[in-house]
């Protein structure tokens, strides 16, 4: 744990420098596509000590200024599989962002989905020090969490605090300067596969970069695609990637859960490819111009030419019916679809006030799976599109640029993390006579 969160507080300190000259990229490695985009940095118009509570949290004007996307070659289920290909294809993409930017970039913050995220909630408690809480008194709290046995192999990604409380108040959003004498906190920690992690910064690393940031892809599109109701009152993303669909819940403007299903666009693509027995490439396109999830009489008539090159002529020169690709589609997306429901059950998702659910990423431009989603998951579902940033082009609006817009509101507005705060030196010891004294009273 220590480990990472050095790691964490490095890549912090890269951040930083990499925004005070003003230039950092964004890079979304995504089993589809790789996309990179270039920001340029004008200076921060808020104080970072006088807006929210970690030292990151000024809010500083940006402009995308190179912009390029590349089909992903290397990655599997949303994780890098082939380094060799990974590293070529991330060279293509940020090669042609650097080009239209005209400059050169050295700094790099990188998202990806896949490596079986887990969600954890963690409490803490401490007394504050002084008549008021200072932000000693915050990284105590965060420091004071139970932490939960991740298991071996396993790196924390995000942990953010969502709620603070100070002797029963509780919604607190930045409890610093306030009086009390109790200081509690709620905290949201999503953990990763560690050598997920470790082959993307490896393949960073090996296109002369230095990794000034890791997120969820999750997480990136929610933050790019929900709006600040939706994030306050309780809503789903659920990002529809190529290897994996990703799903993040926020509830007071903070992620409280996050999952990912090993099952996305390629699925679909490959269910097609043996059902027409036709090469993967032309089941791609089939899926992306005739691709749909509610057949109609007319589908029966829309007929579509099926070529392929196995040397039989009959074989290669056929016709199908829209309602036979439709056919093979929808079983596929009904299975991904009840994954998520699933996971959102777990979550408690049926709790929440909003129960909003945005629909994002390549896979969401599927026609009528809006309509599917909503008699699967709950009647208030929509088609999100990431937010407009300036500099933003026009190619990379859709939904399938969510994860790379929202690493740039990740870059420009970051949430308090734990790694943001200096870690009290006598944190294990403290967490050992808490624990025997909770001990005691149990006991005795």
């Amino acid at each position: 744990m220590s480990d990472f969160y050095q790691s964490q507080r490095t890549m912090r300190a890269m951040r930083q420098a990499a925004l005070q000259r003003g230039v950092i990229a964004v890079l979304d490695i995504g089993t589809w596509k790789i996309a990179c985009l270039v920001l340029r940095f004008d200076g921060p118009e808020i104080d970072s000590e006088a807006d929210g509570i970690g030292h990151l949290a000024g809010q500083s004007r940006f402009r995308v200024i190179g912009a390029a996307s590349t089909c992903s070659r290397g990655v599997r289920f949303g994780e890098i599989d082939t380094m060799v290909e990974a590293e070529r294809a991330i060279r293509t993409a940020l090669q042609s962002a650097q080009k239209m930017a005209q400059v050169r970039v050295d700094h790099v913050i990188a998202c990806f989905s896949g490596a079986e995220p887990r969600s954890y909630g963690l409490a803490g408690e401490v007394d504050v020090e002084g008549e008021a809480v200072t932000e000693s008194d915050v990284a105590r709290v965060l420091a004071s969490c139970d932490m939960p046995d991740i298991g071996h192999g396993r790196d924390v990604l995000h942990a953010q605090p969502v709620n603070f409380a100070l002797d029963h108040r509780s919604g607190l959003n930045d409890p610093r300067g306030q009086v009390g004498q109790t200081l509690a906190s709620d905290m949201h920690m999503v953990t990763v596969d560690h050598m997920a992690v470790k082959n993307l910064a490896q393949a960073v690393k090996r296109c002369d970069l230095e990794l000034a940031g890791v997120a969820s892809s999750a997480y990136a599109s929610a933050l790019s695609s929900l709006v600040e109701d939706e994030q306050e009152l309780g809503s789903a993303c659920i990002d529809f990637g190529g290897g994996a669909t990703g799903l993040s819940v926020f509830l007071k403007k903070h992620m409280i859960y996050s999952d990912a299903v090993k099952l996305g666009g390629d699925h679909i693509t490959a269910d097609l490819s043996k059902g027409l027995s036709v090469p993967t490439a032309f089941a791609e396109r089939v899926k992306t111009l005739y691709g749909g999830l509610v057949a109609t009489g007319m589908d029966d008539r829309d007929m579509i030419d099926i070529s392929s090159e196995t040397g039989d002529w009959e074989h290669d020169r056929r016709q199908v019916s829209r309602s036979e690709v439709i056919g093979i589609i929808r079983p596929r997306v009904e299975e991904i679809l009840e994954e998520v429901r699933s996971s959102l059950d777990s979550a408690g998702f049926d709790h929440l006030p909003s129960r909003q659910i945005v629909l994002t990423g390549g896979g969401s431009q599927l026609p009528g799976l809006d309509g599917l989603a909503a008699k699967i998951l709950g009647p208030q579902v929509r088609v999100g599109r990431p937010l407009r940033v300036r500099g933003l082009p026009q190619a990379a609006t859709g939904p399938d640029f969510a994860s790379a817009v929202g690493l740039c509101l990740f870059a420009a507005h970051p949430q308090d993390e734990w790694w943001d705060f200096e870690m009290p030196v006598e944190r294990s010891s403290t967490r050992s006579l808490r624990r025997a004294v909770r001990w005691m009273r149990e006991n005795w």
